[in-house]
């Protein structure tokens, strides 16, 4: 489902990925983690052109993203996108954050596109919610909503930036617990993410980068029990502890 490739980029001067190269199968649920500065947020957005790459290649469904011809707008609307802050417009009510991009990109109608934003919308819990604005909902049904949002598109990947880490604690449950059911629904799933909880729980496999570099690329059982590296031991240690 994706594919990356030597995937080099640099700030200026600063390499920010060096030659970074994985694959995710259908229906994998990836985890990369990593200590901060390490590079996996940059990582998870080359994904789906967010951040363009100056060396390397990136697929996407048979997508090549790299080639010139490839209409990224309709390639983002396939791969599904929820970020840290949830990105939600303020001045929109919860139901037309959902409908918005169905008519604009899919070009669905507005009752199909309505009708399939509220059935997501009760998906993730909040179906009561669906005429308030943004700002009336916790950071926690945001963020469900952001998940909802990004569904709406049917995509067939989602991708997920350190979607918990902007919530109070007592939030994240709620939210991992939406990426829970979609990972055991078959969903094919990027995830940065510190929380170990949800690694150990639905990831296939673990991604550990530091300093722009994939270090470890392995099934999520052998790197809790026995990683490679040194700096990944060290991490865990201290995350874990």
């Amino acid at each position: 489902m994706i594919t990356l490739k030597n995937v080099s980029k640099w700030y200026g001067h600063f390499q920010v990925l060096n030659e970074c190269s994985t694959q995710v199968n259908k229906g994998e649920v990836v985890v990369v983690c990593g200590p901060s500065g390490s590079g996996k947020s940059t990582l998870i957005k080359t994904v789906n052109a967010l951040e363009p790459i100056q060396q390397g290649s990136i697929e996407v469904n048979g997508i090549q993203l790299n080639d010139k011809k490839t209409n990224l707008a309709q390639l983002r609307a396939k791969v599904g996108m929820v970020f840290q802050h949830f990105e939600l417009f303020p001045h929109l009510s919860i139901v037309e954050n959902l409908t918005l991009a169905q008519i604009k990109v899919l070009q669905r109608n507005k009752e199909a596109a309505r009708e399939k934003g509220l059935k997501l919308l009760s998906r993730v819990g909040l179906a009561v919610h669906a005429g308030k604005f943004p700002g009336q909902l916790s950071g926690g049904q945001q963020q469900r909503v952001a998940i909802a949002r990004a569904l709406c598109m049917d995509p067939v990947a989602m991708l997920f930036d350190e979607p918990t880490s902007a919530l109070d604690p007592e939030m994240i449950n709620e939210v991992l617990d939406v990426m829970v059911e979609l990972a055991h629904e078959g969903m094919t799933m990027m995830v940065v993410t510190h929380e170990m909880g949800f690694a150990r729980k639905v990831a296939n496999r673990v991604i550990f980068m530091d300093e722009g570099r994939i270090v470890e690329d392995t099934r999520k059982e052998d790197f809790f029990a026995n990683p490679r590296s040194e700096r990944a031991k060290d991490f865990l240690a201290k995350i874990l502890h």
